[in-house]
């Protein structure tokens, strides 16, 4: 259950907070929402092409990309449901019903927060590389992660927090990895470098509660309950998401479908820009 924030923003100081651009025009509306370290600016690969048929929102979660940062609630973003806060005040704000919401990572978890919690905001869901949790936990579920691994990672950030992003950003993008037929050594170096930046520019005390909330959470139980369509957008071979979760989250939603796209890494809207856009376009 998603508490309400004990603060009331008016429009302006939402659309400032979260630095919310809109661009494009088009009877239907896609919502854009970033993973976790990353920022609006990542969506530039497929944003001229929604663009020509349709009205998108860009936004950063509070503590992330150009948001106000002296916005930031200690107590609301330690867990998800205070970035799903975000996204349904956005949604409220702009007067947003039925759109298309599309997350990265985590941000697939958020947006099935709230599609729960208010699921008239969306009409159809799309999700890329998404993982409703990254621990393993016994036979029943390996997601990937042992949690005395993901409590060493979390405790990096705090004694070297430039040593965390050089661990953590290769494995996102997919570095040391034999490369596609569509991309190359020096684009994977330059989207390293990207993330990596933006892994690195972000204060720990925004970007730590985020990670926590990020790779210690469980939100397996919830995933029946959504009953938006969504396809989920997996690749082939990801370090942090295997090919079973993507079939595990098809499984478990009420009505989904799994595209799986060869490519190395986690973040495919950023290395295989077109396979998304595409498969976005189809699915709407």
């Amino acid at each position: 259950m998603l508490k309400t924030s004990p603060r009331k923003y008016v429009a302006e100081e939402i659309i400032q907070r979260n630095n919310i651009n809109i661009v494009g025009h088009g009877e239907e509306t896609l919502l854009l929402a970033h993973g976790f370290g990353c920022n609006q600016n990542m969506w530039r690969f497929i944003l001229p092409y929604l663009c020509e048929k349709y009205q998108v929102v860009l936004f950063d979660y509070v503590g992330s990309g150009r948001s106000d940062f002296s916005a930031y609630q200690q107590d609301r973003y330690h867990q998800l449901e205070g970035y799903a806060l975000d996204i349904i005040e956005i949604c409220d704000t702009l007067k947003l019903t039925n759109i298309i919401f599309v997350g990265h990572s985590i941000s697939s978890t958020i947006g099935w927060i709230v599609s729960v919690a208010r699921p008239d905001l969306f009409s159809k869901m799309v999700a890329i590389c998404p993982s409703p949790c990254f621990l393993n936990l016994g036979k029943e579920y390996q997601g990937g992660f042992e949690k005395t691994d993901l409590e060493n990672l979390i405790q990096l950030m705090n004694k070297d927090y430039i040593g965390w992003g050089n661990y953590l950003a290769p494995m996102v993008i997919g570095k040391n990895l034999p490369q596609t037929e569509q991309s190359s050594d020096n684009e994977t170096d330059t989207l390293l470098q990207e993330l990596l930046t933006s892994f690195c520019s972000t204060d720990v005390t925004y970007s730590k509660p985020f990670a926590e909330a990020t790779f210690f959470s469980d939100y397996r139980n919830m995933l029946p309950s959504v009953t938006h369509p969504c396809l989920i957008l997996q690749s082939s071979n990801d370090a942090l998401v295997a090919v079973d979760i993507g079939k595990y989250v098809q499984r478990n939603l009420q009505n989904a479908k799994l595209e799986i796209i060869e490519a190395n890494g986690h973040c495919l809207h950023m290395t295989h820009p077109m396979h998304v856009l595409n498969a976005i376009k189809a699915f709407i």
